[in-house]
């Protein structure tokens, strides 16, 4: 097995008394494609929030490269190669999508005209080596509000790998896209897997989807941990089923 990457250990959220994560454990081994899926309103989004520092957990721990970060800020989180996507694009509109790739690491010493000057300074072999990985390099001068659904989270996805990230979460990469545009997106994540050495954490809905890409699948039902394992054990538990069927 390889050595965890991200370890959640007994992570607990609520809000106003509502128990969005009960007690929730999962790991992720570096170099792995892990899938969580779960019913609308199990607790996937909210866990995901709360692994990048969007809310501070209430109980349990989440260690990243064996480090406590569930009180860090989320830009101390990304800064280590903790980073995620949305379900929702958050492309900007108006802007090409060089420009989105350009300003889309975080800033270091520089300020915000500084990064926007660097937008308009051009192409960076980064960032257009990145456009042609997820097959946007013939879009990259065109903005990106002029780009389909699909195309925006592919986008998204390119502006997220600028950030070299050693664990990306994705949530639901393949919601919403044109049925003949998700093969291409589940092989530009198997590529950024393989190729580019990117760990992934994946929130899908698409059972199809996600039984192709991940190794290891967790299931959350009412906040809770229903089930994990291989992807053949998860597709017949009929706990798993019955979760998505709503026969509790």
């Amino acid at each position: 097995m390889a050595e965890a990457l991200l370890e959640v250990t007994n992570v607990s959220k609520s809000f106003g008394g509502v128990i969005a994560n009960d007690d929730v454990s999962l790991s992720v081994p570096e170099g792995r494609i892990v899938g969580l899926i779960g019913p609308n309103g199990s607790g996937k989004t909210t866990l995901f929030n709360s692994i990048v520092g969007f809310h501070p957990i209430d109980s349990g721990s989440v260690k990243f490269e064996g480090r406590e970060v569930s009180r860090m800020r989320v830009p101390q989180i990304a800064r280590l190669g903790l980073l995620r996507t949305f379900q929702q694009t958050r492309v900007y509109g108006r802007m090409t999508c060089v420009q989105n790739m350009q300003i889309s690491t975080p800033p270091r010493e520089e300020g915000l005209r500084d990064m926007f000057a660097k937008a308009r300074s051009g192409a960076t072999e980064k960032a257009e080596a990145l456009l042609e990985f997820v097959g946007l390099y013939q879009k990259r001068l065109l903005f990106a509000g002029d780009l389909s659904f699909g195309q925006q989270k592919l986008l998204e996805f390119a502006m997220a790998l600028m950030n070299e990230p050693k664990l990306l979460l994705l949530d639901e990469p393949t919601a919403g896209i044109n049925p003949t545009l998700i093969n291409g997106i589940i092989d530009r994540l198997k590529r950024a897997n393989a190729d580019l050495g990117v760990t992934l954490l994946i929130i899908e809905h698409n059972m199809r989807a996600i039984m192709n890409l991940a190794e290891h699948i967790y299931c959350l039902a009412h906040g809770q941990l229903l089930a994990q394992g291989p992807p053949a054990e998860i597709k017949d538990n009929q706990r798993v089923i019955d979760a998505y069927l709503g026969a509790h």
